[in-house]
């Protein structure tokens, strides 16, 4: 009989990673929060059925993965940690540099989720985010003169979405942004997607994020929605240009 149709199986888990996750649903199933002491070495063995070796490789895996912090001493051991948003982000970041991501891919994201974050946010918003936003959106009056300031552009503009998401209401909203940021900011980096300088990027971007804020200060949630929709688009359709500008220079050296 032809195997060919036969779906490929799944690597087998090592006995630490099993443990660590049965570790975590055992902290799920009882609600413990940031802070909260697990039992120490022994009574874990005693509860997973498992050596000693295999307790502290599993706590090590869930300790590099920041769901929980040991501390040495007296009234140490180990207890739930929490992931910042910030790790969470760096590995997700890891998964996606294998997976060839395209701005089209990002900003499908984007304009989809955008919008909304900033009709939620109209109105919401004390004066001093306020003012952080605005700061940041005037933060380079003038066109970039190299392509090194081009990139410091790009990356403070992109610091403006991040500080959004911070905003948000919606923590997985928030998130999901703050990630698309963070990894359209790296792939902007990596593959010099900054140059040359592209003065109607700055000049449309700076512009939108200008009346952005305003709608926001105005507590104006369509407006909000309708000028990021634009930014959104305008942006993509001028990010594409700079990939395709670089693939031709690419194939042409």
């Amino acid at each position: 009989m032809d195997g060919s149709n036969t779906p490929p199986t799944k690597p087998k888990k090592s006995r630490p990673v099993r443990v660590a996750e049965e570790i975590k649903q055992w902290v799920v199933e009882r609600d413990l929060k940031k802070g909260d002491k697990l039992p120490n070495e022994s009574a874990m063995i005693e509860e997973f059925g498992v050596s000693k070796g295999t307790v502290r490789e599993a706590l090590r895996i869930l300790e590099a993965q920041g769901l929980i912090v040991t501390k040495t001493g007296p009234g140490g051991g180990s207890m739930v940690g929490e992931v910042s948003a910030e790790r969470a982000r760096s590995l997700l970041a890891n998964y996606f540099y294998f997976q060839d991501l395209s701005v089209a891919d990002i900003y499908q994201m984007r304009r989809a989720l955008e919008p909304e974050l900033a009709a939620s946010l109209a109105g919401k918003l004390s004066e001093a985010q306020l003012a952080e936003l605005q700061e940041l959106a005037e933060r380079y009056p003038e066109p970039a003169k190299s392509s090194e300031e081009e990139k410091e552009q790009h990356i403070a503009s992109l610091i403006f979405h991040a500080r959004l998401s911070d905003f948000a209401n919606n923590r997985l909203l928030g998130f999901v942004i703050g990630f698309m940021a963070q990894i359209l900011t790296d792939l902007t980096v990596y593959r010099g997607l900054y140059d040359p300088p592209n003065v109607e990027l700055w000049r449309k971007g700076r512009k939108h994020q200008l009346q952005l804020v305003e709608a926001l200060r105005s507590c104006d949630a369509d407006r909000a929605r309708e000028i990021m929709a634009s930014h959104m688009q305008v942006a993509e359709d001028l990010m594409r240009g700079q990939e395709a500008h670089l693939m031709r220079r690419f194939i042409g050296e």
